[in-house]
């Protein structure tokens, strides 16, 4: 795919990538605004495009540019996390070594936004891009409120997929779950039922249990219907997802070994497969509490999977990367904004340069052999997507 696309093509990608993975986007702090890296975007998209920004404070901007009546969306993020201390160079800095580039965010998912960007500049046909900034902040307030005042029937989220046209992947849940026991001097043989700690580590053990269980595919307790495993899919599908992946992120509570804890705290997560609803999956392990009356659980981030309506979902995404030629890949276990966009019954896939093992290492890169690909599938869609939304 790289040869359509040339040398020039791939140093204009290089010299946007270098001046996005300059601009400081980590998530946390946030520190987002209309300008910085949206300030960038702005000129460096080329003309004929109407610009949009919207700032919903707290570091959430999104930017829609659109240049004639196109059909499809192109999205990417702009922001990424913060940077894992196993760096040992400026991680702001885009350095290329050998047949890689390497840069905080090079990956997931900046490699994306420079291809996009010099698509546009090879191109005059129908364009759209949303840029968005608070996808790594686990709310995605800027999807929800573009999705609030814009449609598009087709969309392609630029996560990295190794330039595979990604239809399904998995679902995602957080929540808070508090236990409560009763305070007293830890002497006391009642110590081992009434610390909370104690209930906590209890109902941490059948949850993990429960998520052992499903990642065999032997279903889920606490919950009706299904194998914990996709259904209606086959090959490059929503098969082969099984398994809740549950993650005790924290856990908090006590004050003293010789104190009696009354409350803990687990802050956890799920990431079903597209069978699944988070919510629900929550809602099973909640059940697992050795004493209910002792556990509150709070939901926090909950979305759905790709395709968020199962079957349906698989063939419009299916139907997509088939009228641009794209090279179908497997269901994969991370969770896109794409789900969100497909809750709205869009035809959405996932298509980016880069593999998902790099985002957010220390020493994140990008073959340079998928940032020619990307361009030159990105080139090929915007050749040929128009249309009407």
């Amino acid at each position: 795919m790289g040869d359509e696309v040339g040398s020039e093509g791939l140093g204009r990608v290089l010299a946007h990538l270098e001046r996005l993975v300059q601009f400081d986007t980590r998530n946390p702090p946030r520190a987002m605004d209309e300008g910085g890296i949206f300030g960038y975007l702005r000129e460096a998209l080329p003309a004929g495009f109407a610009v949009e920004v919207q700032d919903l404070g707290e570091g959430c901007v999104w930017l829609h540019a659109v240049r004639g009546t196109p059909r499809v969306l192109f999205n990417v993020h702009v922001d990424t996390v913060p940077a894992d201390p196993g760096w040992t160079r400026d991680p702001l800095r885009l350095a290329v070594e050998g047949d890689q580039a390497v840069g905080l965010g090079a990956c997931d998912i900046k490699g994306a936004a420079a291809a996009l960007l010099v698509a546009a500049e090879m191109t005059g046909g129908d364009a759209a891009f949303l840029f968005s900034s608070d996808e790594e902040a686990g709310s995605s307030r800027c999807i929800r409120d573009f999705t609030a005042r814009h449609r598009y029937e087709e969309v392609v989220v630029g996560e990295p997929t190794s330039c595979k046209a990604v239809l399904a992947h998995r679902g995602i849940g957080t929540a808070t779950a508090v236990f409560q026991g009763v305070g007293g001097h830890a002497s006391g043989a009642r110590a081992l039922k009434d610390s909370a700690v104690h209930e906590a580590v209890r109902w941490a053990a059948r949850a993990l249990e429960e998520a052992e269980r499903t990642e065999r595919g032997e279903g889920e307790r606490g919950e009706k219907g299904g194998e914990g495993e996709a259904t209606g899919a086959g090959e490059g599908g929503a098969g082969g997802l099984r398994g809740i992946r549950l993650n005790l992120g924290v856990i908090e509570g006590g004050v003293k070994s010789n104190m009696i804890a009354s409350q803990a705290m687990v802050r956890f997560g799920v990431r079903p497969p597209p069978s699944r609803r988070p919510e629900a999956v929550i809602d099973g392990l909640a059940a697992l509490a050795p004493d209910r009356a002792r556990i509150t659980v709070t939901k926090g981030f909950l979305a759905p999977p790709l395709p968020a309506d199962g079957e349906a979902g698989i063939q419009r995404g299916r139907a997509l990367a088939a009228r641009f030629g794209l090279t179908e890949g497997a269901a994969v276990d991370f969770w896109t904004e794409a789900a969100l966009f497909s809750e709205g019954g869009v035809a959405a896939v996932v298509f980016g340069p880069g593999d998902i093992r790099q985002a957010h290492t220390a020493g994140e890169f990008v073959p340079l052999a998928d940032l020619a690909g990307a361009l030159a599938v990105y080139r090929r869609m915007l050749g040929g997507a128009g249309g009407g939304s």
